[in-house]
């Protein structure tokens, strides 16, 4: 039991390291990239669809994305979709494909947005303390109910303690890496 609770914490720290991977990944850093439109959803059909799920998403170069829908009827929905998002950029209808052109960054707008990694690397932070929290109580809560010496306890608690480290250290390093992205002009 004591085991399956420490594989349980594991399993949740690493999913607070990839929901931070994937919020800094929606982070633009000047460059385009297809992954800025993950989040951005479109009507088509009435059904809320990502535009990756309906269209070709192109980078001829670092500064520009080329998207071109399957079904050219979607453009305007498509365009409106990414004129209504946060992503800071007017896109270009030509009537067949969309271009997103990325203007480089302010030195206003970097600090902007590693101020917003920053947030989201505190709360992966926060997750991560959480898990060992719970995996804590549970641990507690089993060697009680089982009647399992105290020595177990401080053993499992010691090792959940080691494995929040592992994981806040690696948050901080992707955070270290991310900000040197960002300001690096």
């Amino acid at each position: 039991m004591l085991d399956m609770i420490k594989e349980s914490a594991d399993e949740r720290m690493q999913k607070a390291l990839n929901a931070l991977s994937h919020n800094f990944a929606g982070v633009r850093t000047g460059r385009a990239n297809a992954m800025l439109l993950d989040n951005i959803k479109v009507e088509y059909y009435g059904v809320m669809t990502p535009i990756n799920q309906m269209a070709a998403v192109k980078t001829p170069d670092a500064h520009m994305l080329v998207i071109e829908p399957w079904d050219k009827g979607t453009l305007r929905g498509i365009e409106h979709a990414i004129l209504a998002s946060d992503l800071g950029v007017t896109p270009s209808n030509d009537g067949s494909v969309i271009r997103l052109p990325f203007p480089a960054l302010t030195e206003e707008r970097r600090k902007e947005l590693a101020k917003q990694c920053k947030g989201y690397a505190e709360d992966a932070r926060v997750a991560v303390r959480n898990v060992r929290r719970d995996a804590n109580s549970d641990i507690a809560k089993t060697i009680k109910e089982e009647n399992l010496p105290e020595d177990d306890q401080k053993r499992y608690e010691d090792h959940i303690q080691k494995l929040t480290d592992k994981y806040i250290a690696a948050v901080d390093e992707a955070y270290k890496k991310k900000e040197a992205e960002l300001l690096t002009v």
